[in-house]
């Protein structure tokens, strides 16, 4: 994240868009991602908040961690962010619709 640090608030987890691999036609055009098939709508965690407070004031821990490949809604709805030159988003754990085992 180009020398700065993001801690997100609570239950947020902040992704990071797996990008298609660059699609080429035999001729050499170059395809775009809406004609080579479905979007892609896998994410890898780049940082986590601490978890859902519960009414003692601890924390229940979230269930994703950083480094896991998600499954994010094919709209990529939640916060966008830019970090450095990078573009992230911000999403609730309950927004996210699974993760995709290693």
């Amino acid at each position: 994240m180009a020398g700065r640090k993001f801690i997100p608030l609570l239950d947020r987890v902040l992704v990071e868009r797996i990008q298609p691999q660059v699609q080429k036609t035999l001729s050499g055009i170059v395809l775009p991602e809406s004609a080579s098939g479905p979007k892609i709508n896998e994410a890898r965690v780049i940082a986590v908040g601490p978890g859902i407070r519960k009414g003692d004031g601890s924390f229940l821990p979230l269930t994703v961690k950083e480094g896991d490949t998600v499954c994010v809604g094919e709209d990529f709805r939640g916060t966008p962010i830019k970090l450095g030159d990078k573009d992230y988003t911000l999403y609730r754990e309950d927004e996210l619709l699974g993760i995709f085992p290693k």
